[in-house]
């Protein structure tokens, strides 16, 4: 990517550009809300730098259902792997009484995956979804699910429960899938499985995520975006992939924002709705806004 970024490969050191912002007071009462029902969010599981702006200020945050252990083992990802504990039939309503108690107008609920449930959770994807909606019907919900190994009974499941958002990450590039994630995940399924959302229901907002500085190249992203927008997927986020520990990935290269910037105009000329891209930015970052802004703004069918 030399054309578009500036490299710091085999450096330690994180450049300037990373600061991560002071935590506000408003913080903690998530915190406190989603401890007293005994609830997990991605965004301390996976250490997201994002997490003060998105819970204090956006108000915005990124539950994880059905425990924290993950069937998978995805090189990039901090999430612990194991054999997981049995589903909480309990978990829809206690989300529903802290996303009610905490104030929040959007949450996003992801999940590990669950290889070792027939229908890889969807089921209890769905009764969270329905939970929330009947609690409080005004609240956006975005789905980030895992691919199910790509079983339709399963992703119409999750499209039945009526999400606002359907999220799928893809990750990265063709070239990288093998070497950044697990071997049952697949560039071609995580298309499949966003093409299917959208063909099945037209009218869903479909996004994905891609981490950078793994090692693509400024070719290789366009031909993703071109591959992406042929799945119909309307919203995509590009942030920085930052190493969660030594025995993860290491960064080849730290993407200067500038780079972020020109992706991003390529990105919305392939046709995209809303491209949120930076090097803080994260799937589910400032989730709502992103949500508000492709809606407000587009000026084409998603």
């Amino acid at each position: 990517m030399r054309a578009l970024t500036q490299s710091f490969r085999k450096t330690q050191r994180l450049p300037n550009w990373f600061v991560i912002r002071p935590v506000p007071e408003a913080f903690h009462d998530v915190q406190l809300a989603l401890r007293k029902h005994g609830l997990r969010s991605i965004c301390e599981e996976a250490h997201c730098p994002n997490l003060p702006e998105c819970w204090g200020e956006a108000k915005t945050a990124t539950f994880l259902l059905m425990g924290d252990v993950c069937t998978r083992t995805c090189k990039f990802c901090y999430v612990k792997s194991g054999k997981p504990v049995p589903l909480d039939p309990t978990e829809p309503s206690r989300l529903a009484d802290a996303v009610e108690e905490s104030g929040f107008d959007y949450v996003v609920l992801t999940s590990v995956n669950r290889d070792d449930l027939p229908d890889g959770g969807a089921g209890h994807f769905a009764q969270c979804v329905r939970a929330i909606k009947e609690r409080k019907s005004s609240v956006l919900v975005e789905v980030l699910i895992p691919d199910f190994k790509q079983d339709e009974n399963a992703l119409q499941t999750i499209i039945d429960a009526r999400p606002d958002v359907i999220a799928h990450n893809l990750e990265t590039v063709r070239r990288l899938q093998k070497t950044a994630r697990d071997f049952r995940a697949s560039y071609g399924q995580s298309l499949d499985v966003l093409r299917f959302v959208k063909e099945k229901q037209p009218n869903a907002y479909t996004k994905t995520s891609l981490m950078l500085g793994m090692g693509e190249t400024a070719d290789e992203l366009v031909e993703t975006f071109t591959d992406l927008r042929a799945a119909g997927v309307s919203i995509l986020t590009l942030g920085q992939y930052l190493q969660p520990s030594a025995y993860h990935l290491p960064v080849v290269e730290y993407v200067h924002p500038d780079a972020f910037r020109k992706l991003r105009e390529v990105a919305l000329g392939k046709g995209f709705v809303f491209v949120a891209a930076g090097p803080f930015v994260r799937s589910s970052y400032r989730a709502a806004e992103v949500f508000v802004k492709s809606v407000r703004h587009a000026s084409l069918s998603c």
